[in-house]
């Protein structure tokens, strides 16, 4: 054996003990819920996971268009889901050493100086702060704020903090620190630290890309401080500590570091390893949401996506930005053909074996599936789902589903073309292995339509944030180290003919009439 070889084998042998008993603890807090995941470092495996609650946590809803939950609720929820957790993994976690949060993005905590929250934080789906976004762009300029911010400040957490400052003039006075819902778990795991990241800052709308700072066009058009914004911490690193308090309280080890905190998309696309430009995270659950990574500094003229820091922009001084494309009328439109259209009492599997049973492009007849709200890929319009080249004698069921899945793959590949035209080249695309991606159709159609390879996983956030503590911990060296025991499920490459796909495509494109 070389001297090379023996000192590989003897640094593997030391940190195999190292890793040994090594727990990361992640959590994932949601809007419906909170779920927390045990992960072994060494192994990869999944040792427990649980959520609280099991029917979904209450949203208050004051007025139409608003959405409002209390930060005590997910810390309540924390607690109960961490203790199921413990229980399943033997009623221990004193091998935990490191916790991640994943968090629902764009809400907005306001804390006091003794880190107590003034208000209920105004979530990510509360549309009140429109208006107030819609001025900013005005007043600052559009093309200055795609330049700065790559969005319209929007009904971003910065414009619900205008909201807050016009409307609730003396609770605004008393904040200490404005944070998003991770930042605010985070602190009180620490018993009080008030930190953020810029991959947080920029989606509430708070960070100039272009003069790598925090915005002082918003932070001037609102009238807001500075000093309002929580410190900046890299995503992965040692951000704090868990304190004796809570440590107690919820059986982790007192100084456990907290040591990563991501928004659920971009976190949702480090659970894939989704981190070099080129790469696309996917998910087609009711809606369907295409998150890729861009290696330069770029927006949408049309506004049609969102673009953010990454978790791992600024690494090494590099340019990592989240594009994330929305697509309402996915998932919910095949729970509709379910309902409506297969014959009753017809699995999801077998609607797909269904579907197969007629050629690709479902001879002629297309389905728009838009019909779940306006569509921000389509500059918000409204154009509805709709039917096209029906024939009587032709088509029958097994058509409409069919055509109903290619054009779910097609609203993707739609979607993705826009990516493109910023600069994106989609080699890959990676989705856990579930919703839509247990679907072969439709993973061959995509793969047809947009020349990618497909690539299928087991993971989801909670597990994915536990993953994250583990590289800002140093327990991995990076994000391959980290995911190289990611359960791969199955890879889809284009077919070699994929002329009858383009083809489908390229109809339902001229249907589409955009």
């Amino acid at each position: 054996m070389s001297i090379r070889m023996a000192e590989t084998s003897i640094f593997q042998f030391f940190n195999s003990l190292i890793l040994n008993n090594m727990l990361l603890l992640g959590y994932d807090i949601g809007t419906s819920s909170v779920k927390a995941a045990l992960v072994d470092a060494q192994t990869g495996q999944t040792v427990a996971s649980a959520q609280y609650p099991d029917a979904e946590a209450s949203i208050i809803a004051k007025q139409p268009g608003w959405a409002e939950q209390e930060p005590e609720m997910w810390w309540d929820e924390l607690k109960q889901a961490t203790a199921r957790v413990a229980q399943k993994a033997g009623g221990s976690l004193a091998d935990v050493k490191a916790i991640g949060i994943s968090y629902q993005m764009h809400g907005l905590v306001c804390v006091d100086k003794a880190g107590k929250p003034l208000r209920p934080s105004i979530i990510w789906c509360d549309g009140r702060a429109v208006p107030y976004g819609n001025k900013a762009f005005e007043g600052i300029g559009g093309e200055k704020c795609l330049q700065h911010l790559l969005n319209s400040p929007g009904n971003f957490t910065a414009a619900k903090l205008a909201w807050v400052k016009e409307n609730e003039p003396e609770l605004f006075a008393k904040i200490d620190k404005i944070m998003l819902p991770g930042d605010y778990i985070a602190m009180r795991l620490s018993g009080g630290d008030k930190k953020t990241t810029v991959s947080g800052l920029s989606e509430g709308m708070f960070w100039d890309f272009k003069n790598n700072e925090v915005s002082k066009d918003v932070m001037n058009f609102f009238g807001f401080s500075e000093d309002i914004i929580a410190e900046i911490v890299p995503t992965f690193s040692v951000q704090s500590t868990v304190c004796q308090a809570i440590a107690d309280e919820l059986g982790i080890p007192a100084g456990t570091p907290i040591s990563y905190r991501g928004g659920d998309q971009p976190n949702n696309a480090l659970s894939l390893n989704v981190m070099k430009p080129g790469e696309i995270a996917a998910t087609g659950g009711t809606s369907g949401v295409v998150y890729g990574v861009l290696g330069e500094v770029n927006y949408d003229k049309l506004s049609r996506v969102n673009t953010f820091a990454h978790v791992n922009h600024g690494e090494g001084g590099a340019t990592r930005l989240g594009v994330l494309l929305c697509i309402n009328g996915t998932g919910i439109l095949n729970a509709w053909m379910r309902r409506n259209v297969a014959p009753e009492g017809m699995s999801y599997p077998e609607m797909n074996d269904l579907a197969e049973t007629v050629p690709v492009g479902a001879d002629g007849l297309t389905v728009i599936p838009f019909g779940n709200g306006a569509e921000r890929v389509l500059q918000n319009e409204n154009v509805g789902a709709s039917i096209h080249g029906i024939n009587f004698n032709i088509h029958k069921k097994a058509h409409l589903v069919r055509a109903a899945h290619e054009g779910i793959a097609f609203s993707f590949a739609y979607g993705m073309e826009i990516m493109k035209q910023m600069g994106m080249e989609i080699n890959t695309i990676k989705a856990g292995h579930a919703n839509m991606f247990l679907n072969p159709l439709f993973c061959r159609t995509l793969a047809a339509v947009t020349g990618a390879t497909i690539e299928l996983y087991e993971t989801d956030g909670s597990v994915g944030a536990a993953y994250g503590a583990g590289i800002g911990a140093g327990i991995y060296k990076d994000s391959d180290d980290a995911f190289k025991t990611l359960k791969h499920k199955a890879t889809i490459k284009p077919e070699a003919d994929t002329a009858p796909y383009k083809a489908a495509y390229k109809l339902w494109v001229e249907r589409l009439g955009k």
